[in-house]
């Protein structure tokens, strides 16, 4: 199996291109510092709460379900919290980073490939994250779109159908690459995707602010960044 097979690239975005953890921890950090927790202790919690959350409420847009997330935390950790700062970081997306090599990796894989967002956040939230990106997607399906979040299957359903309606593309030609095993790369092997992983968090301990899986699944890709992918479709190309 050879990157040049496909032609199309579906993406998690928020792990994978947008910083999540980064942007996570600046707003989140005046909560947990208060309740005296490490970064990584904070995150892990979070990664917690919001997948409880997400199979508890699938159909509440994104923003509404991070503020929900943050009071659920601030009870938790027993951290006294006006409601605004709950909202605060239900509206924080928007300045989450990219990482550093997002938009130059994405510019040159759009020469090559349809270009495809699978996200669970809501619509408004990824256009300011999509400005940071610098291209323009092919199709943005999210989960307010799908009124569910993965890993449910209903949302790799969801892309799969509307991928060969909305721009002619059946599965045998799409490669699904993101960087959480929990939220995309198991569902993915049950749809009976191909799969790059983005291993955005190699050589850290834990799984960070997404929900550890127990036994990973295999993948046919292994990267370390977006850079070192695009760098390996050039060789590709070269050859």
């Amino acid at each position: 199996m050879r990157l040049c097979d496909f032609s199309t690239l579906t993406f998690d975005c928020y792990g994978t291109l947008i910083d999540w953890e980064r942007g996570l921890w600046a707003a989140l950090a005046p909560l947990a510092r208060k309740a005296k927790l490490s970064r990584e202790a904070a995150l892990e919690a979070f990664s917690l709460a919001e997948t409880e959350q997400e199979y508890l409420t699938p159909s509440l847009k994104y923003a509404t379900l991070l503020t929900t997330v943050h009071a659920r935390l601030a009870k938790e950790w027993e951290v006294p919290a006006l409601a605004a700062k709950h909202e605060a970081f239900g509206a924080s997306v928007p300045d989450w980073p990219a990482f550093a090599d997002s938009a130059a990796a994405l510019k040159y894989l759009k020469k090559h490939y349809k270009l495809v967002i699978l996200s669970n956040v809501d619509r408004k939230s990824f256009a300011a994250s999509n400005r940071k990106l610098g291209v323009e997607f092919d199709a943005v399906y999210t989960a307010e779109d799908i009124g569910s979040y993965k890993p449910d299957a209903r949302n790799f359903d969801y892309l799969l159908k509307h991928l060969k309606r909305d721009l002619g593309v059946t599965k045998d030609t799409v490669l699904h690459t993101a960087q959480s095993l929990h939220h995309d790369h198991v569902p993915a092997t049950q749809a009976g995707l191909a799969r790059a992983w983005i291993d955005r968090r190699f050589g850290k301990a834990g799984s960070g602010a997404t929900k550890k899986v127990v036994k990973p699944p295999n993948v046919h890709f292994h990267f370390k960044s977006m850079a070192e992918m695009a760098e390996a479709h050039q060789r590709e190309a070269d050859k």
